[in-house]
């Protein structure tokens, strides 16, 4: 069955860095495009980040474009998010999340994993 590891949180300080990575297991990675998606306490998820089977096309919210990058190594089946700048509105559990099928829209998706937290406080 799909299988989707994050991890790479943490406790970080405004305008620092984390590296967030997703393991995806149980279905074939390179067909699907990825998503990463968060949830801040008492708020309701949002998608923050996509990105194509091959990696050419990416999508970012407004709130993080320019801080963070998606990308994806499909030879490895993972996931990664690279966040940059953070702000303390960046606090969240982030979850990677996998394409409804293997046409990618940006933000459609079924299947996500339990997540990684992210904390930016100083």
């Amino acid at each position: 069955q799909v299988q989707l590891v994050e991890s790479g949180g943490g406790l970080v300080q405004p305008g620092e860095s984390l590296r967030l990575s997703c393991a995806a297991s149980g279905f074939t990675f390179s067909d699907y495009g990825m998503h990463w998606v968060r949830q801040a306490p008492g708020k309701e998820l949002e998608c923050v980040s996509a990105i194509s089977r091959g990696g050419e096309f990416t999508y970012y919210a407004n709130s993080v474009k320019g801080r963070f990058t998606i990308s994806r190594d499909n030879a490895k089946n993972t996931l990664y998010l690279q966040l940059s700048g953070l702000k303390t509105e960046d606090t969240a559990a982030y979850y990677c999340a996998k394409s409804l099928n293997t046409v990618y829209v940006p933000c459609v998706y079924n299947s996500r994993g339990q997540g990684t937290q992210v904390t930016v406080s100083s």
